[in-house]
């Protein structure tokens, strides 16, 4: 008595199983592991550029903030409040600090306030050695007196975590970017 179907050997019957056969489900038609692998396939991708759009948001606040403080506390300066409560450096550097919101650590904060001759000698030197990260500027505080013209600068060398596929925000050789706010202005006639 002949079978209506033919008969498969073991090693057929388990190859059409793996590889299914006229729409039947098997290694070929099965999805349900898709949503795993694509996952996988796209969540270093993803999560590398969420990273990096916080990071770029933080760099971005950092600064903002800091700048809000600089022209803030100059301010003080500029006004003669600082000269008639008889400011130090640590004193302005307190007042910069009390506008930072915690962002900062203050004791890292770099600060030079000086007293230049005119508008156009009022220049940045390099405050930072770009070989090495090391500081090379030194802190001073001279706020001046009524009508004098000062350069408020302020620096601080923001960590960045970063480093995915060239994307860096570093700035400096040790893994930081240099965030900086000045202001030149002339005292108010105090």
């Amino acid at each position: 008595m002949s079978l209506p179907f033919p008969t498969l050997s073991p090693g057929k019957l388990i190859l059409r199983r793996l590889f299914g056969r006229r729409g039947k489900k098997g290694f070929g038609k099965d999805e349900r592991g898709v949503t795993a692998i694509e996952f996988g396939l796209l969540a270093l991708p993803f999560f590398a550029i969420i990273g990096a759009i916080l990071e770029t948001s933080f760099v971005f606040l950092a600064s903002q903030v800091l700048d809000s403080a600089v022209n803030d506390s100059a301010r003080l300066i500029r006004t003669g409040q600082a000269q008639a409560a008889n400011y130090t450096a640590s004193s302005f550097r307190s007042a910069i600090c009390s506008e930072l919101y915690g962002l900062f650590d203050c004791s890292a904060l770099k600060i030079r306030v000086s007293t230049v001759a005119n508008f156009s000698s009022a220049t940045l030197g390099n405050v930072v050695d770009t070989t090495n990260g090391n500081w090379t500027m030194t802190e001073q505080y001279d706020d001046g007196a009524g009508l004098s013209i000062i350069l408020v600068e302020a620096y601080y060398k923001w960590p960045v975590f970063m480093d995915f596929f060239n994307f860096n925000l570093a700035s400096l050789p040790d893994n930081t970017r240099l965030l900086s706010a000045v202001r030149v202005f002339r005292n108010e006639p105090f």
